[in-house]
Formats: structure tokens, C-alpha cells, sequence
């Protein structure tokens, strides 16, 4: 009750502080008007001294005469000869509005809010955080403040600050992770796309330093070889980035998630897409956007141009598929990809925004759209709007 008495009170200030200047304005303004007018008449009184005694010249006087009253005549012409009703009006409507406004936005937060919810400090927040991912990381953040050797804190908080896009701390969390604990492909492989992401998405030499080392420890790593291959290809080097995501490829599931990706990367360095081949296990040759066995064989006689061109053709047809039929969520998974990987930023936006207008970001497909965009540097400011 307490609460509401002082909110009560608040408001009443409020309003009274508002309307004051309102209310008492146009007076102010008649008083302020009334005395130059009274100024300009002593000065036409002090005028008539000052000839008399011989201190100015007639002529002196009747051209200061004649400039004083111009002012005093326009000062006159703004006095209203009676108080205008419609001024009222206007400062009635203000008061009103600003009388109403505290009610709308009290009533507002009745409907909207949680009056009945008591207040936390943040202490009491830290304690039981829940999902909030803001207080967990205050509570990381807290608890590595005061044991800043603890390896294990670091590599917790460290893919958190990745996700939510604290890049620059993800690769000092990652480095005290690497340094307290060891290198291990996980903590290796997250400091390098911390370092990619940093450089919008190149694969800098520091980042090629720390995949090779990623690779020494586990071989057969996907995302290190993926990662090491698109170096070559920013490099301007594609046959042998076309090389390393053939052999990406071959040692890759046949279902593996990764490997429509690799087959585009193949293509754009002038390579036939493997594993594409409907017939091949595994494969679901009515997934929307998978080249046919005819798209295939085409593109092995194909110049890298015409490979280029045909790409993009698959990846407009999958997008007005997936407009006359959006409840596919691998459908926009692929096109938001193809966009990306085509260099193609803002078609990508498009459609992870209408990807997510389909599978909305509280569900699970949804949060995946966003890590995927996250993941390739696609902007999501706007897209659940």
C-alpha cells in the first residue's frame, strides 16, 4: 500500500509541476507586454524634459518621437483587445492531456505488468538466475572475478559470450579456457570462429594457426578442415580449396548436415558437387534445392562461370518453393546458407526473416535459424519484427 501511496503522490507532483507553467503562461505573457508599453511612455515623458530643458533639438525630439511610438504602437497592436476563448481552450486541452497521460500509462501497467511481483535485487537474481542469460553471465563474470584461474568457469562462459555476440571476450574467455585447461578441439575450434568472427568472417592467419593445431589433435575434425578450406578459397587459391572440400566431402556421412554446404563450396571453385547424387544413401532426392542427377552430370561439362550461374538458378528455385510452401524448415535452413555462401547478405537476411516468420524464434527450428545466422555473420536486428 505503501507503493502505491508514493506512486500516487509522484504523479500528483508530476502533473502540478507540468501544468503550472500552463496554466499561469498567458498571464505572464499580458504582465511582460504591459511593461514596455509602460517604459515607452516614460520615455516619451523623459522626451518632453529633455526638450524643454533644452537638452535636445526639436528636430532631435521629433525623431525620437516617432521611434518610440512605433514601439509602443506595436507593442499595443499585440495586446488582445479581449482574452480569446480559444486560448483557454488550448491550455484546458493541454491540462487535460497531461492529466490523462499518468492514468493511461498507470492503467497500462495493470494490464501489462507484474504489480504483484516483488522486487529482486540483483543479489537475489544471481542466486537463482534462471534462464536469464544476462545474470548468468554477471554471475560468471562475479564468481571468475574472484578465482580467475578457474579453467572451468572460463570454458563455460566462453561459448555463451560467442552466442550473444561478445566476440571479443569469447576469444579471452577461450585463450583462459586453452591456457588453464589445454587445447582441445572444442576450445580450439570456438576460438577460431571468435577470431573469424572478429574479421567478418575471414579465416585470418592466427585462425589458420589455431585450426591447423585443432587439426593435430582430432584429424578427422569437419569444422577445422571446413574452415581450413575456406581460408584457400579467400586466398584465391581454388583448386586447392576445391580439393580440400573434396575430401571433406568423401570422408563426410552422407546425411551429414554440413555437406550441402561443402557441396556448394566445390561448386564455386569449379568442382562437380559430391554426394549429390539422389541414388546415393541417405540422400532425399525431394528435399527442396538438391541438384538433380541431370544438374549433376551438367555441371561436370561446365565452365566455373556457367557452374556459378547454374547455382544461383538452383538457389532462386528453392526460394520461390519455399515462398508457395514455407513449412519446410530445411528448406530455409539451405536457402539462408546458399544466400550467405554467394555473398549475398541481404537476399540471406531476407529470407532468415521469412524463415522465422514460419517457425518462429521461441520454438526450437526458430532458435536454429538464428544460430545459423549468428554462425554466418548475418545481421538479426529486425527479422523476428
Amino acid at each position: 500500500m505503501l507503493f502505491w501511496i508514493l506512486v500516487a503522490a509522484l504523479t500528483a507532483a508530476l502533473a502540478v509541476i507540468l501544468l503550472y507553467p500552463l496554466l499561469r503562461g498567458a498571464k505572464a505573457a499580458d504582465n511582460i507586454r504591459a511593461g514596455e508599453a509602460a517604459v515607452y511612455r516614460d520615455q516619451l515623458r523623459e522626451l518632453d524634459r529633455d526638450l524643454d530643458g533644452g537638452l535636445i533639438t526639436p528636430e532631435e525630439a521629433d525623431y525620437a518621437r516617432a521611434e518610440i511610438g512605433r514601439r509602443l504602437i506595436a507593442v499595443s497592436a499585440d495586446e488582445p483587445a479581449e482574452t480569446p476563448k480559444p486560448a483557454r481552450h488550448h491550455r484546458f486541452t493541454e491540462a487535460f492531456v497531461l492529466l490523462v497521460l499518468p492514468v493511461l500509462g498507470l492503467c497500462l501497467y495493470l494490464t501489462t505488468g507484474r504489480p504483484d511481483l516483488p522486487s529482486q535485487p540483483l543479489e537475489a537474481r544471481l542466486e537463482n538466475p534462471g534462464n536469464d542469460v544476462a545474470v548468468l553471465i554477471t554471475k560468471a563474470e562475479r564468481h571468475l572475478a574472484e578465482k580467475p584461474d578457474d579453467g572451468k568457469g572460463w570454458d563455460v562462459l566462453a561459448p555463451i559470450y560467442f552466442r550473444t555476440m561478445r566476440v571479443s571476450d569469447a576469444q579471452v574467455a577461450y585463450r583462459n579456457a586453452i591456457r588453464l585447461l589445454g587445447p582441445s578441439p572444442v576450445r580450439l575450434d570456438g576460438l577460431a570462429e571468435a577470431l573469424m568472427a572478429v574479421s567478418d568472417g575471414v579465416v585470418t592467419e592466427e585462425a589458420r594457426q589455431v585450426l591447423e593445431q585443432s587439426l593435430t589433435l582430432q584429424p578427422d575434425n569437419p569444422r577445422a578442415r571446413f574452415y581450413i578450406a575456406l581460408s584457400m578459397e579467400q586466398a584465391g587459391r581454388p583448386d586447392e580449396a576445391r580439393q580440400a572440400f573434396e575430401a571433406l566431402a568423401k570422408k563426410s556421412p552422407s546425411d551429414a548436415p554440413w555437406l550441402p554446404l561443402v557441396n556448394q563450396h566445390i561448386a564455386m571453385n569449379g568442382g562437380a558437387p559430391a554426394g549429390a547424387n539422389p541414388a546415393a544413401p541417405g540422400a532425399n532426392p525431394s528435399a527442396p534445392g538438391n541438384p538433380t542427377q541431370e544438374d549433376v552430370a551438367a555441371a561436370e561439362n561446365m565452365s566455373a562461370g556457367d557452374r556459378q550461374q547454374m547455382i544461383r538458378g538452383m538457389v532462386e528455385s528453392l526460394d520461390a518453393k519455399l515462398s508457395e510452401d514455407p513449412n519446410n524448415f530445411e528448406g530455409w535452413v539451405r536457402l539462408v546458407r546458399s544466400y550467405a555462401v554467394l555473398n549475398d547478405k541481404d537476399r540471406a537476411a531476407g529470407a532468415l526473416k521469412r524463415g522465422l516468420a514460419a517457425f518462429p524464434p521461441p520454438g526450437e527450428e526458430g532458435r536454429q535459424l538464428l544460430a545459423l545466422a549468428r554462425e554466418l555473420g548475418i545481421a538479426t536486428e529486425g527479422a523476428t519484427q
